[in-house]
């Protein structure tokens, strides 16, 4: 690819410009990070109010699959990339037609569907040294039958769907035969993957950024605390998990990012798993073509963050490796912060929270505040990891915000 430039502009008079398919806060800080370097961006998003779109040059409110929408969005721009996962392959696969699009339709399209996802993981184990937890496909009633008579070895385990699951959602706990039956039921019958329950210590991610021609760079592993299946507390610092193991997750996530031949900013999620296990301490779990929640903290920890990676990698340009210069802890800022014990309405003490040092308050400017949305996050950066804890258990506990045992 011939590297899109910042600040340039093209025979015909047009500024270097950057697209994004996606109009939430994914989006909104890829724009903000391509801004800061001098592109132009446009966001092609349908809801007019969407994050991204009030701050981009450019908002082309229509729907991820419109023609005349894609056609103007490659006419635009130099370069696309998407902000989400579930955006239609096809339209991706439409606007590299005639631009480089990064992550690629096929990459995006693997991991729309678990199935396609874990056998790529299998696929990469003999060479990132980590595998997937054991699991069955069940996409038929025959295969559910299968599962249910022959492979007892994944109860208890989490059913969840090939398509469409994120946050916690799409997924049952299941312990026996019968509620795995009940389960599938309950999902509608869809495309499903059995995986079986592993005894978990923790959970890790690993962002990684590729170029066009291979390079790669890495964020050292972050360790995450999840609740009713939402990110609610991302440690980002030396130590946060044993060394063997951080190296272990990093590998192999650069390894899985290589096998794709992926182009973009990926983040990798691991689970830690008991030492005693026949694991090796690390299972994958999932990935995410794009820059991910846990991530944030490199906004202001890093000298570079997984953003400006992002605009990096898809414009072409080289991939500085990040230095982290803080410790950091990220918690995540979800409706509920905005309601208080009797579900009124209320305004969170920021005043407070704005007071306590090493604080950096990011709201992603969505209007209307509901449980379990992301409405914005809350970085706590200092000179040492022990301050640092301090003061996000303080900035927890004035939030009323959950994981607190888990800083």
């Amino acid at each position: 690819m011939t590297p899109v430039y910042p600040g340039s502009v093209d025979a015909a008079g047009q500024r270097a410009t950057l697209g994004v398919l996606g109009g939430g806060q994914l989006g909104r800080m890829f724009v903000h990070a391509a801004q800061r370097l001098g592109y132009f961006t446009a966001v092609l998003e349908p809801d007019a109010q969407s994050p991204a779109g009030l701050v981009s040059h450019h908002h082309i409110q229509t729907g991820y699959d419109d023609p005349a929408g894609l056609t103007q969005l490659a006419h635009l721009c130099q370069a696309i990339t998407t902000e989400f996962e579930n955006v239609p392959a096809q339209a991706l696969q439409t606007l590299a037609q005639s631009r480089p699009v990064a992550p690629s339709a096929a990459v995006v399209g693997i991991a729309q569907n678990r199935i396609e996802e874990k056998a790529h993981f299998a696929a990469c184990a003999a060479v990132s040294g980590v595998s997937c937890a054991p699991y069955a496909v069940i996409e038929t009633p025959a295969q559910l039958q299968a599962v249910q008579t022959d492979r007892a070895d994944l109860l208890p385990g989490i059913l969840k769907t090939a398509r469409m699951g994120y946050d916690g959602k799409g997924q049952v706990r299941v312990k026996t035969a019968d509620e795995l039956a009940a389960a599938w039921a309950e999902l509608g019958g869809v495309a499903c993957v059995l995986e079986k329950m592993l005894p978990l210590t923790a959970e890790c991610s690993v962002l990684v950024a590729r170029g066009w021609d291979g390079q790669v760079v890495s964020f050292a592993p972050q360790r995450n605390v999840h609740v009713d299946g939402i990110l609610a507390v991302t440690h980002g610092y030396e130590g946060n998990m044993p060394p063997a193991l951080a190296t272990k997750a990093r590998n192999a996530a650069v390894s899985i990012a290589h096998h794709l031949g992926y182009v973009g900013v990926l983040c990798v999620e691991f689970f830690v798993v008991d030492n005693g296990s026949e694991y090796g301490g690390l299972v994958v779990n999932e990935m995410a073509p794009r820059p991910h929640n846990s991530g944030h903290y490199t906004l202001d920890a890093c000298d570079v963050s997984q953003f400006d990676l992002q605009v990096h990698a898809m414009a072409g340009l080289p991939l500085p490796q990040p230095r982290q210069h803080s410790p950091a802890i990220m918690l995540n800022l979800l409706g509920e912060v905005w309601f208080d014990g009797s579900g009124q309405l209320q305004e969170p003490d920021w005043h407070s929270v704005l007071s306590l040092p090493g604080t950096h308050l990011h709201l992603y400017g969505k209007a209307q505040a509901r449980a379990g949305r992301k409405m914005g996050h809350l970085t706590v950066t200092g000179t040492d990891v022990d301050s640092v804890k301090a003061v996000a258990r303080r900035a927890a506990g004035l939030l009323g915000l959950p994981g607190l045992d888990a800083i």
